[in-house]
């Protein structure tokens, strides 16, 4: 039991720092977005999606809620405020029209996390309370692991990796795998079972990586242009699809 539990601990702090990495990855792109003090027509969905995942995990790891979770706490506070920062930049230097739209989707999702919150500590107590928070982050957790298919799907069509860094997708793989394992050894199926599925979407990446590696676009603006596709989301003038980032950190 006590190996078990020190594993629990290692996995856990080991699914931290990754989870890290992925939260700090879009800070290149939001550089640019600062210096040219334009969002241009990258779309700021997937940073407020991250932010609610983020604060569901949050919540989720409290004592309160749900006991021996705080290092899960720790990683997506971290991340939420990350996200939170990247969303007030993009809000910033966004047009009207994308900055009200953004807006109306950040007051749904905290709508959704006050929510889920307040019935949690209001109306639900010991495990009922964990199970109905648990569910709700590990639904957002699926989701944000889920967003790479697209992005899958175009490396498939065009034989190209240049859309799909491979840091990125390493990360992705080792962060799920983490807290997967984190959450196995911990019998926490909220977190094991949304991480395991991102544990293989990961594991998916890493393997057209290797298949496709050779095909990488030579130019420069190749690279950037695939780099901030996977940071930042779609050009909406573009037909390439959506990267939503972060790793939660997930747990």
């Amino acid at each position: 039991m006590a190996i078990i539990k020190i594993l629990h601990t290692l996995f856990g702090i080991f699914g931290n720092i990754t989870g890290l990495f992925l939260f700090l990855a879009p800070m290149i792109t939001f550089k640019r977005v600062i210096m040219n003090r334009s969002t241009e027509q990258f779309s700021g969905i997937p940073y407020v999606m991250a932010l609610l995942n983020c604060l569901l995990s949050t919540w989720y790891g409290l004592p309160f809620v749900s006991p021996n979770n705080m290092l899960v706490s720790i990683i997506n506070g971290t991340g939420a405020g990350l996200e939170a920062f990247y969303v007030l930049i993009f809000l910033i230097f966004a047009p009207k029209k994308e900055k009200a739209k953004i807006s109306g989707i950040l007051f749904v999702v905290l709508s959704i996390f006050s929510t889920v919150a307040l019935v949690s500590m209001l109306a639900l107590h010991g495990n009922k309370r964990k199970v109905f928070s648990g569910f709700a982050a590990a639904v957002f957790s699926i989701i944000m692991y889920g967003s790479p298919l697209s992005i899958m799907r175009l490396v498939i069509k065009t034989k190209s990796v240049e859309y799909m860094p491979f840091f990125l997708s390493l990360f992705v793989f080792l962060c799920g795998t983490s807290w997967f394992v984190y959450g196995f050894l911990g019998k926490d199926p909220f977190i094991a079972v949304p991480n395991g599925v991102g544990s293989l979407l990961g594991t998916a990446q890493l393997i057209l990586y290797a298949i496709y590696r050779d095909n990488k676009g030579k130019s420069k603006k190749a690279e950037e242009d695939g780099r901030t596709e996977m940071e930042l989301g779609k050009p909406q003038e573009k037909e390439v699809p959506n990267y939503a980032q972060n790793g939660d950190a997930k747990a």
